[in-house]
């Protein structure tokens, strides 16, 4: 009997300026994040940074994973200044980044969206970002906190709770919603932590947090990966 085809999940990669095994720089994805996907039943297919045929090349696969990488610029949703505290801006990635945002949620492709993956799409429809959440104090950096999800959102049908525990490394965070967008959780502090879209054709949820970092122990976290690989095999 044949096995039926993993979907195929478009991993946008992040660009590393050193691996020591590949001597080179290199196009990379968390082996965590890669790892959830499979375990979903997911093919996990990392796609380079090009900003040429976008559209057409996201026409080939079935779902998308938006994940995390350095902030974005903050040109890209209007602000004047940079803060200090801005980290590994990448033009082509950015431009890559969002330009996925938005045909995945065109074409209607399963889309999920992880931390910068959050902020993206967020940018992408017009939305801005605090660039920095106040400091090592108030910041989200190797916390793991609870988060309240909202009922009825497919992100509290992925994961199968209202009060979840999430693994979080962002200091920085959603301030305008871009248009169409809903808060789907919020952390104690009011941080944003999950957003969907009224108007989305396809499954598409998005949370600020780090589900990969504890999804091979945590069922919550691994059904969004869940989730996502089952609407991309619909």
């Amino acid at each position: 009997m044949t096995t039926p085809a993993r979907p195929l999940i478009a991993v946008p990669a992040r660009f590393s300026a050193t691996t020591s095994a590949l001597r080179y720089a290199a196009e990379v994805n968390a082996r965590a994040l890669i790892e959830a996907v499979w375990r979903a039943g997911g093919e996990p297919v990392s796609v380079h940074p090009a900003t040429t045929e976008v559209p057409a090349r996201l026409t080939r696969f079935d779902g998308v994973l938006l994940p995390g990488g350095g902030d974005l610029a903050p040109h890209r949703y209007g602000a004047a200044d940079t803060h200090a505290s801005v980290y590994d801006v990448d033009d082509l990635q950015d431009t890559f980044d969002l330009a996925v945002a938005r045909e995945a949620l065109e074409q209607g492709l399963p889309l999920l969206a992880v931390c910068r993956g959050l902020q993206a799409v967020n940018v992408a429809l017009g939305g801005t970002l605090e660039q920095d959440m106040g400091g090592p104090q108030r910041e989200h950096r190797h916390l793991v906190h609870p988060v309240e999800v909202r009922r009825g959102t497919a992100l509290e049908r992925a994961v199968g709770a209202e009060k979840i525990e999430v693994s979080c490394y962002h200091h920085q965070r959603v301030d305008r919603l871009g248009a169409g967008l809903t808060v789907t959780a919020r952390a104690a502090d009011g941080t944003v932590e999950g957003l969907e879209l009224v108007t989305a054709t396809g499954w598409f949820t998005a949370v600020q947090w780090h589900p990969e970092d504890t999804a091979h122990e945590d069922p919550a976290q691994q059904g969004l990966f869940d989730a996502l690989v089952r609407a991309a095999g619909g």
